[in-house]
């Protein structure tokens, strides 16, 4: 059974990840409405990603006998001045998400809770993953400055990317598949 104070940080956290994900939505659509599909698709899949995340968190803590508490969702920001504005921003975005994953983690080991731990250790490694890449285009971004050339490339390069999680399933669940 969850702590209170860890079912109330896993539930903060899932709202977050909702969050987060809406923030990628604005960002698909700022794309879209450059006319670069590729980058849109990356922020839609990243979209699609981020409500996974919240959606396993749902399900953990309701397997723990703990109750969600979904909070407000504010507005996201909607206009960027340029392709890299927008990545830095999901960069930092991601930075966040770590130093929030970081502190349920800490939550879990001052608790003792071990499954909440062990739960927490894939988000951990996927953190890694989505810093890495989102800190990859922005590099990439810097390197083409502004050459449409170059950027409509990239722009088809990102429109291979597909969401990496899928929707419901738990971490042991998708180990099994």
């Amino acid at each position: 059974m969850l702590s209170p104070a860890l079912q109330d940080a896993l539930s903060e956290h899932l709202t977050y990840e909702h969050s987060a994900g809406f923030s990628y939505l604005a960002m698909a659509s700022y794309f879209e409405d450059a006319n670069l599909p590729g980058f849109a698709g990356w922020m839609r899949a990243q979209y699609e990603d981020e409500l996974a995340h919240a959606t396993r968190f749902f399900d953990f803590i309701h397997q723990r006998g703990g109750r969600v508490k979904l909070g407000a969702i504010a507005e996201p920001r909607q206009e960027w001045s340029s392709p890299l504005e927008v990545f830095q921003q999901a960069y930092e975005q991601e930075c966040e998400v770590t130093r929030r994953i970081n502190s349920l983690v800490d939550l879990a080991l001052a608790e003792s809770d071990h499954a909440t731990n062990a739960f927490l250790q894939w988000f951990v490694k996927e953190q890694v993953e989505e810093e890495a890449i989102t800190d990859e285009v922005v590099s990439q971004l810097k390197l083409i400055g502004g050459d449409g050339p170059s950027l409509l490339l990239m722009d088809r390069q990102l429109s291979s990317r597909k969401p990496t999680t899928n929707a419901g399933r738990t971490p042991d669940t998708l180990q099994q598949a």
